[in-house]
């Protein structure tokens, strides 16, 4: 059970690594913080919050292994290698995929509750 625990802790601190030094993660972050924030003061509903934490999700853990990735691939090759360069950009290629599906799926949500704000406003 120890072990267990402690996997936990290795884990948290993965996480806070990842939140010291990586300004991409960093970024994710505070769009999280954001979604959140219209998610609560637009009142989405249950089944939209399904989708917004999915997006969110997503985002993070592929940010989080892209940046393992990054990590490893310096690992084994610290001198230039064009082999390896195409490994971190096809890596940093499935973070702006899911980037961009979070977005489609924000403007989805929010857009319309916004748009419908600024007009009961007008």
């Amino acid at each position: 059970m120890k072990k267990f625990i402690r996997g936990f802790g290795y884990a948290f601190n993965g996480l806070a690594y990842a939140a010291k030094t990586q300004l991409n993660f960093r970024v994710h972050l505070a769009a999280t913080m954001l979604a959140v924030y219209l998610g609560y003061a637009l009142h989405i509903s249950a089944n939209q919050w399904q989708w917004v934490i999915l997006s969110i999700a997503l985002v993070l853990i592929i940010e989080l292994l892209n940046t393992a990735i990054e990590f490893l691939t310096d690992l084994v090759s610290p001198e230039y290698n064009e082999l390896a360069g195409h490994v971190k950009d096809v890596s940093a290629g499935a973070v702006v995929i899911a980037a961009l599906f979070a977005l489609i799926t924000g403007a989805i949500i929010f857009l319309p509750k916004l748009l419908a704000l600024i007009h009961h406003a007008a």
